[in-house]
């Protein structure tokens, strides 16, 4: 719906579609709000992927739309053209970890569109092409011409050097091997590239192509290669460009880290002033001249270090004209609105007013088993009850004219990502979905921020780190941790046993190294001895991953001794439960959420 391409309509997928204000339910999780009146919409003419019909209905549909650029147009940045790459947003992530501001585009990004940026550097991502294929991506021929007249320093990694041979008269052609995995690159005898500054002789990299160089374009000369390929690293000084074979960007790649800073700051000489303290200040005062003296601002908060930093920087910048809006749908962890509401309106002075809806959610999952189902439900009664307390804070307030939503980069990135496996591997979308009836104007203060970086700005903002480092907390709760039927009862067994497990990864020293954990209660019985007694009862499992950007994720390590008082104590505590397992899967395949 966001990029015009289609997408499949697989079930598990319907959640893709809309969601609302928090961003730690998206942008970290696999499920989030849904709304009913698009959904409806859509499922009247959804074919086996979305037809021309359903995509020219959503632009035309009457609901708040979402940009997909960023819209800081003045600051300096290094522009990275995204071929379809799964490690694409890694080379953003690196890049703003060196404290640079970067955006992310499509490789089919115009020159119109580029050019009204002030172009630091431009790096060409991987993909999964051929670039002597035709239908391959290619940058086009107007981009170049900016990036030439502009004298523009560009880097190109793997299908992106490739396309910079392939543009400028160089051979690529299938190797004889395939390489992937780590390989020792050699630089060149007498090499002093400064893109290997500082680095050794030889070094390990990551690889991951079918094709590789066979001739050098004209200008160019090879400064690395290794010994399945001669050329893995190859420049152009005086053209400023630069070419590499391999990954920099990712992890198994040690010294990568340095190449790209070689490129970003040394040869682009990128500054290093993307700070989050500066970023504060800077956003309340395009707030305050947005929403002018008298303006006020609505927003659904969760709690989640993506609300509560959106919140206070609101609070900051127009303290009680922004009106936080918490909903209890009875499917929240053990005692979570007390604690939000101490934590943003005690600690954080947000105007906060929390709606318990507990029973109305309740009734109206009673009986449903469906995962896409409980999300429709659940989203639905959300916006109605929104809308209810939007129409309660303007009777009291005056007219509310902006809506607080809660989109994260990786949100963005993907809704501008050229179509590959980044379009795959999905972090999920706050897209609207208010009707535009409401005539609401969206204000998207974590838009141009990473994870961590929002967690780096809630410290700047001086929320306590138990805020800032909280896991994501999907939209619909609860309710898609407890697989079949929702009732008050299977409920409060699961938040006793997700409290518990949280706890003690608290006490252990864990809860910091892992990006997100909870429980799932399955819809399976077990036969279970305790004492001199046969029970026969609910069956639950841990899931704890370690991840970085909640697009792919591997299984946490959790020690025994930890697993082992765990289980201890729920079985032991939770009246409900009888045996405790532990989710070993990763993503992919599996996704982080059980539903």
């Amino acid at each position: 719906l966001v990029t015009g391409q289609p997408y499949n309509l697989h079930t598990t997928h319907h959640h893709l579609l809309i969601s609302l204000v928090d961003g730690s339910y998206p942008a970290a999780s696999n499920h989030h709000l849904t709304y009913r009146p698009i959904i409806q919409k859509l499922t009247r003419v959804a074919t086996p992927c979305y037809s021309s019909k359903v995509l020219k209905m959503a632009e035309e549909s009457e609901y708040l739309k979402q940009s997909s650029q960023l819209g800081n147009i003045a600051r300096p940045q290094v522009a990275i053209l995204d071929f379809g790459s799964q490690y694409s947003h890694l080379i953003a992530r690196r890049v703003r970890e060196m404290h640079v501001y970067c955006e992310l585009y499509s490789c089919l990004v115009t020159a119109e569109e580029l050019g009204k940026h002030e172009l630091t550097a431009v790096i060409l991502s991987g993909g999964p092409n051929s670039v002597y294929e035709e239908g391959a991506p290619h940058v086009a021929e107007e981009v170049w011409k900016l990036i030439e007249e502009r004298n523009v320093p560009l880097l190109g990694i793997c299908y992106g050097m490739q396309e910079l041979a392939h543009v400028f008269g160089g051979k690529v052609a299938p190797g004889l091997k395939r390489e992937y995995g780590k390989a020792s690159v050699s630089r060149v005898e007498g090499c002093n590239s400064p893109l290997f500054a500082g680095l050794p002789e030889e070094f390990i990299m990551w690889m991951s192509h079918g094709d590789k160089l066979h001739e050098v374009p004209e200008g160019f000369k090879a400064v690395a290669g290794t010994s399945n390929a001669d050329f893995v690293a190859i420049e152009n000084i005086s053209k400023r460009r630069w070419g590499l074979q391999f990954h920099p960007e990712v992890t198994h790649s040690p010294l990568g880290k340095d190449i790209l800073k070689n490129f970003v700051v040394n040869i682009a000489g990128a500054k290093q002033d993307w700070v989050m303290s500066d970023y504060a200040n800077e956003f309340i005062e395009e707030v305050r001249a947005m929403v002018g003296p008298t303006g006020h601002v609505i927003g659904a908060v969760s709690g989640g270090v993506d609300s509560t930093v959106a919140a206070v920087l609101l609070t900051k910048a127009i303290g009680d004209r922004f009106h936080a809006v918490l909903v209890d749908n009875g499917c929240l962890r053990k005692d979570e609105s007390v604690k939000v509401l101490k934590r943003m309106r005690d600690d954080c002075n947000v105007n906060l007013r929390c709606v318990y809806a507990q029973d109305r959610f309740l009734s109206l999952l009673k009986g449903v088993t469906d995962p896409e189902k409980k999300r429709k439900i659940i989203g639905g009664t959300f916006i109605d009850i929104f809308q209810e307390e939007a129409n309660k804070i303007e009777a009291e307030s005056g007219p509310c004219e902006f809506l607080l939503q809660g989109t994260l980069y990786p949100d963005v990135i993907e809704s501008i990502s050229y179509k590959g496996p980044s379009a795959t591997i999905k972090t999920h979308h706050n897209v609207g979905g208010l009707p535009a009836s409401m005539k609401l104007k969206l204000i998207e203060p974590l838009r141009e921020l990473f994870k961590d970086e929002v967690r780096e700005l809630g410290l700047a903002l001086g929320i306590d780190e138990v805020s800032v480092f909280r896991h994501p907390f999907p939209g619909p709760g609860l309710a898609i941790r407890i697989l079949g039927e929702v009732t008050a009862e299977r409920v409060k067994i699961l938040q006793e046993a997700d409290d518990i497990v949280i706890e003690e990864l608290y006490k252990s020293g864990h809860y910091r190294l892992i990006g997100q954990a909870f429980v799932v209660l399955l819809p399976v019985k077990s036969v279970g001895v305790m004492g001199d007694g046969r029970t026969y009862e609910n069956v639950a499992c841990v899931r704890c991953v370690e991840t970085t950007d909640y697009m792919t994720a591997d299984f946490y390590h959790l020690p025994y001794d930890v697993m082992s008082t765990m289980s201890s104590r729920v079985i032991n505590e939770v009246r409900g439960i009888n045996r405790l397992c532990y989710d070993i899967s990763s993503k992919p395949p599996a996704t982080i959420e059980w539903e």
